[in-house]
């Protein structure tokens, strides 16, 4: 099937449509695994004890509530963009779809970010090299420039690594799934952990559960990415319903049933207190498995997909807007012969330097906890926007057929994305104080880019919504 099209209405080029629904579903799973079902079993255990599945059951049925919505939108308005594009199409308010826009790429480069210094950090543990933070660093921003490389040759060469590495992170699951079946079958598992509920003294049981969600989440988080590549997908119409209902199903299914070989297998303690719970798993069901050895290296690159992933999203994300007049044109530059957003690609580049550099000025900070949970508060006020303006665009008929989602998911949808970003869910302050100081850059920012659109001439009327279709 030939691209769409293979210029914009201005003459320029538009990106290529390369991915088709095994590479879709991949980038799907991919974006989802990754370094937080690694690192957060054991915090969710010490929430909610021995049920820790149940937190990853939750977040996987609001996750997929919200990916109805998604998928209502996302095949009406199949362009690069997502929930901002959304966004000023329901409501046509500048500041709105300029902060959720911020706020999606912030999401995605912090977690890119975050995901290099972990790289950094694993690479140095796996081969010894005994380097100080200062080196470190260096590893994660050379980490993340080869990051950029990749992006700018093409998605097609980004989305084929990203099959590679969604293979490696999937195998690791894959071998906690295998270890725990195989030491249940063994008797050698302790079934009375699993249905257990051992809360913190200061919360009932729903408030540990929803507490524990909300961390849990952050693990579910990535299929709202794969909509701001619709512009690169083959009949994004057909494709997009089928696959992303069923990258989000493998990985949920993944999710609980790693979480239960998890609290079956290791305590609740010691698995709380590991910063590698999934390697305690394996040793304590396989002691003849060298975990400690293998599960550090497929750590890293579950956490380089993540980093790769994010970054493609956030570059699209900042060209689909730019190209639709929300943000400085030049950020919708294409290369003329790689076809790449290569202007947002370096600038989502320049801007996880910083953040590399400013998360590695305190070495002894739970950076990952900190920054994962303000990734999913960021992302579940997106949603509750996203939840509404699938009801508000109700009313905007289109003549091609599209996916529509079931009556009512979308207030359900809302109602509990909302609940999960107010403090009665019992998040940690430190969120919410990450999460001001990231919309307080955005603010300065939305200054910045009303100063720019005005010297390139931008007129207010290229902001209405109905002129959001090209």
């Amino acid at each position: 099937m030939a691209d769409a099209t293979t210029s914009t209405a201005e003459g320029g080029p538009t990106l290529k449509r390369v991915m088709g629904p095994r590479l879709l579903l991949l980038f799907i799973i991919g974006d989802i695994l990754g370094t937080g079902i690694y690192a957060l079993v054991g915090q969710v255990a010490e929430e909610v004890g021995g049920a820790a599945w149940v937190p990853f059951l939750v977040a996987f049925a609001i996750a997929m509530i919200t990916a109805f919505s998604y998928l209502e939108l996302v095949t009406k308005y199949p362009q690069a963009a997502g929930a901002a594009l959304y966004t000023h199409k329901a409501f046509g308010i500048h500041f709105l779809t300029f902060m959720v826009t911020f706020v999606v790429m912030s999401s995605g480069i912090t977690s890119a970010s975050t995901a290099s210094r972990a790289f950094a950090a694993n690479l140095n543990e796996g081969f010894g090299l005994d380097l100080g933070n200062g080196g470190i660093v260096l590893i994660a921003l050379g980490f993340m420039l080869l990051v950029a490389l990749v992006n700018l040759r093409g998605v097609g060469e980004s989305v084929k690594l990203n099959v590679v590495l969604t293979l490696v992170e999937l195998s690791g699951l894959l071998l906690v799934i295998l270890v725990g079946i195989y030491a249940i079958a063994g008797g050698d598992a302790d079934w009375s952990r699993v249905v257990a509920f051992d809360t913190p003294e200061d919360k009932g049981v729903f408030l540990a559960v929803t507490s524990a969600t909300s961390l849990a989440f952050f693990a579910m988080v990535g299929f709202e990415d794969s909509v701001n590549m619709a512009e690169e997908c083959h009949e994004p119409r057909r494709i997009f319903p089928k696959i992303m209902i069923t990258g989000l199903t493998v990985t949920g299914v993944i999710y609980v049933l790693v979480a239960i070989c998890s609290v079956a297998l290791v305590p609740v303690g010691p698995l709380a207190g590991s910063e590698t719970p999934l390697v305690e798993v394996v040793r304590a069901g396989a002691p003849g498995i060298p975990a400690d050895v293998v599960l550090p290296f497929i750590s890293m690159f579950a956490v380089a997909n993540s980093a790769l992933i994010n970054m493609l999203m956030a570059s699209r994300l900042l060209y689909g807007m730019a190209n639709q007049a929300v943000l400085p044109k030049p950020l919708a530059r294409v290369h003329p012969f790689r076809r790449t957003p290569w202007v947002s690609i370096i600038f989502t580049t320049l801007i996880s330097f910083a953040l590399i550099s400013y998360v590695s000025l305190d070495s002894d900070s739970d950076v990952v906890s900190a920054l994962g949970g303000t990734t999913s508060l960021l992302l579940l006020a997106v949603f509750t926007v996203v939840n509404i303006a699938v009801l508000v665009l109700r009313r905007d008929r289109i003549a091609e057929d599209h996916f529509r989602a079931p009556p009512g998911l979308p207030v359900v949808g809302a109602v509990a994305s909302l609940y999960l970003v107010l403090p009665f869910s019992g998040r940690d302050t430190i969120q919410y104080e990450l999460a001001g100081l990231l919309l307080l850059l955005g603010l300065v920012l939305y200054a910045i880019t009303l100063l720019l659109n005005r010297r390139l001439g931008v007129k207010k009327a290229a902001l209405d919504p109905s002129k959001l279709d090209g």
